[in-house]
């Protein structure tokens, strides 16, 4: 078993043996949850490229479509909005 120590930082090291034995290099990121007592450590693998023609019916939307003028009008308002609350 494999040990090591919580930096002043918060930062821990994992042993080169497992860093290797996943092919974890610098930079790869992490989900941190825990578990029954426990820390579970999870890579974090960004999801795989979708085509158009996969996800072109998952957003449905039923009435006339919005001209692209519309469509920056309503961006615009939305983000005077929510910079008007603090955000972005």
């Amino acid at each position: 078993m494999e040990t090591t120590t919580l930096s002043t930082k918060g930062q821990l090291i994992l042993p080169k043996m497992i860093r290797d034995a996943h092919g974890w290099n610098a930079g790869t990121r992490f989900v941190v949850e825990e578990a029954a007592g426990a820390l579970v450590l999870r890579p974090l693998t960004p999801a795989p490229p979708s085509r158009l023609d996969e996800v072109a019916g998952s957003a449905h939307y039923r009435g006339r479509p919005k001209t692209l003028s519309e469509m920056e009008s309503a961006i615009a308002k939305q983000v005077k909005e929510r910079r008007g609350r603090g955000r972005y």
